[in-house]
């Protein structure tokens, strides 16, 4: 077993009657409609649609970064209904890894300390263990370069060692190939599609369906609302997906 799965929690995701609005009377907008959805543990979902959709909306109540208006939100076995930010904050720390578009590396510290800089903060994970996640992302001989010297590609793997330093039950992944090249992207979603066949839950969300060939399972959302959810009987190989 490698060291990014040595603790992975086989546990799910459940919404029920999800709603989210941003603002108040004539100027409230709803983001989310109503969206019933069960994750099932160590599945590779991919939630599409356009912009504009909810899509990160949804992923971000999903990892605690927003709170639902209304209905049921549970996630790795714990009701996130009406939680405080300190309480989501726990929630986060450890249950949930988050990789971004954009990469939100700190610039003045090495690929090794941008990793190391998150197990100091939340307290969860083990630095000893790092070298083993730079590793296994294909970093190992980069550790000690700053951001700057490292491409688009190695960027985007930093940040996928940093989202799993703490072990999470759930890997959460909002347009992760969005700023990166074909071949790039490539080598991000064939991580993801490892890490997934090593037991990982992982979401996806994107507006670019060729990712989604590589999904057990596709949600599509339109205007706040699932307006489709369809299963691979064989996701395709993350090597070979062309956009």
């Amino acid at each position: 077993m490698s060291t990014t799965t040595t603790a992975v929690a086989q546990r799910g995701i459940s919404l029920k009657g999800l709603t989210k609005t941003f603002g108040q009377g004539s100027a409230a907008v709803e983001a989310l409609k109503g969206v019933d959805l069960d994750i099932e543990p160590g599945e590779l979902v991919v939630i599409l649609g356009p912009s504009g959709s909810g899509k990160t909306t949804l992923i971000n109540i999903i990892g605690g970064i927003e709170s639902a208006s209304s209905g049921e939100v549970t996630v790795a076995g714990e009701n996130l209904g009406g939680r405080n930010p300190a309480d989501l904050s726990g929630f986060r720390r450890d249950h949930v890894g988050f990789v971004f578009q954009f990469f939100n590396l700190i610039p003045t510290l090495t690929a090794r300390e941008n990793v190391e800089v998150i197990v100091e903060l939340t307290g969860k994970g083990d630095k000893a263990a790092i070298p083993g996640l730079l590793d296994e992302v294909g970093l190992s001989d980069r550790g000690e370069n700053f951001p700057s010297q490292l491409s688009g590609g190695e960027q985007q793997r930093v940040s996928l060692a940093r989202a799993l330093a703490t072990a999470p039950d759930i890997l959460l992944a909002d347009e992760p190939t969005g700023a990166l090249d074909l071949a790039t992207g490539r080598q991000i979603l064939q991580l993801l599609q490892r890490l997934n066949k090593e037991g990982r839950t992982i979401v996806i969300v994107t507006h670019n369906a060729s990712i989604a060939q590589i999904a057990n399972r596709v949600v599509t959302v339109v205007d706040g609302r699932i307006d489709s959810v369809k299963r691979n009987a064989k996701p395709a190989d993350a090597a070979k997906v062309m956009w």
